[in-house]
């Protein structure tokens, strides 16, 4: 578990950027479903660690003098190998270098001398036994009781030094290998139905919005047909004053002549402009 937490420390910076994640449709898997994936399982003792200059996972780039004290590898002595399935082909016994241990950014692999491990490993492209973490989960294992009843039933192991304590192969293991169903494959298929059900339910999401979108225009619509029928019973009222104005306001015909009503609607002279007619004269 701890290349998951460096992966958690290293995304939570204190500089607030963004650091080491891990892909989005990661799911932890069991120690049992990642040895069916590792290349290569081993139980070997540590007797060495050498300091390493170049980071294997960096396209062996130099690395900085003050970091070769987190980068190292370790000699390590094959106690057992896997009975079936192995890649690694040397006798009982053989030391070898595993390198990429150390502490890098996003995860660490470490070990300590003269104590004994379970290794998944796996070799890259220039030929170098490296660890293989596997849906990046720890593929290093102290030989605790645990772990070793753990790996004790998941394998048999073949190849081991005198005194060692592991179950030696027998044939009926591979039987029961050959009719047993894989882990993996079963997890694999559960990610795959996941996955299908987190892309369906981000389909649904987008349809929730687009309906959202949706129901907001109807409203606005509505909003906007109501405005327009209130704007034309206004207009129709005004419209209907106006005319019942009219039919109430007095009309004249045509043809009516309004001459005398016109000389009726003359002022009348008083007898003060007569008295001033009579004085002139």
């Amino acid at each position: 578990m701890w290349i998951i937490l460096a992966f958690v420390l290293a995304a939570a910076r204190a500089d607030g950027s963004v650091g080491c994640h891990l892909p989005r449709d990661w799911r932890q898997q069991t120690d049992a479903c990642r040895a069916e994936l590792a290349q290569i399982i081993v139980f070997a003792k540590v007797l060495a660690l050498h300091k390493e200059f170049y980071n294997v996972y960096d396209n062996y780039l130099p690395v900085q003098a003050s970091d070769t004290e987190l980068l190292f590898s370790a000699e390590i002595e094959l106690l057992c190998d896997q009975a079936w399935g192995s890649m690694l082909e040397v006798p009982a016994g053989s030391r070898f270098n595993v390198t990429g241990l150390g502490y890098f950014n996003c995860f660490s692999y470490s070990v300590t001398k003269d104590n004994n491990y379970y290794f998944f490993l796996r070799m890259d492209d220039n030929y170098n036994i490296i660890p293989h973490g596997v849906n990046f989960q720890d593929p290093i294992f102290p030989d605790t009781a645990e772990n070793h009843r753990t790996f004790a039933s998941l394998f048999q192991y073949a190849n081991c030094t005198s005194g060692t304590q592991v179950h030696s192969y027998s044939p009926e293991w591979e039987a029961q290998e050959d009719s047993r169903l894989m882990c993996s494959a079963v997890q694999k298929a559960l990610f795959e139905e996941e996955e299908r059900v987190w892309t369906l339910s981000q389909k649904v999401r987008s349809l929730e919005k687009a309906n959202d979108h949706l129901r907001e225009k109807v409203k606005t619509m509505k909003r906007l047909l109501r405005q327009a029928q209130r704007e034309t019973t206004k207009e129709q009222q005004t419209l209907s004053l106006k005319k019942l104005y009219e039919s109430r306001k007095p009309q004249t015909h045509p043809d009516q002549d309004t001459t005398l009503d016109q000389r009726s609607q003359r002022p009348k002279k008083g007898p003060l402009q007569n008295a001033k007619k009579l004085d002139y004269k």
